[in-house]
């Protein structure tokens, strides 16, 4: 299957203090994936299969449940086209 681009920005209802950390280990998940990705400042980009991306993005709900949220709010953004898109084409001349 060709490669799509999802971007998730989770946000834990959690105390200030504890925000970071609960995002950090969302972050680890991803690493821990082996999908390729990009963080950034609001939101964390990946790319590889849309079942595999899909499934972080629901492990990464339970990721913050897990650690205290009472509620978490998230924001997905799919970028999908039949023959693939990359990360590399949309931002390669801005580096």
């Amino acid at each position: 299957m060709a490669a799509v681009n999802v971007s998730l920005q989770v946000i834990p209802c959690v105390p200030e203090n504890q925000i970071y950390p609960v995002v950090d280990k969302v972050i680890d998940l991803i690493a821990k994936s082996g999908v390729k990705y990009e963080v950034g400042p609001m939101e964390t980009t990946m790319e590889g299969d849309i079942d595999t991306l899909l499934e972080i993005v629901k492990k990464a709900q339970e990721i913050c449940i897990s650690e205290g949220a009472s509620r978490v709010l998230s924001v997905v953004k799919i970028d999908y086209k039949k023959e693939g898109v990359t990360m590399d084409e949309k931002i390669s001349k801005y580096r």
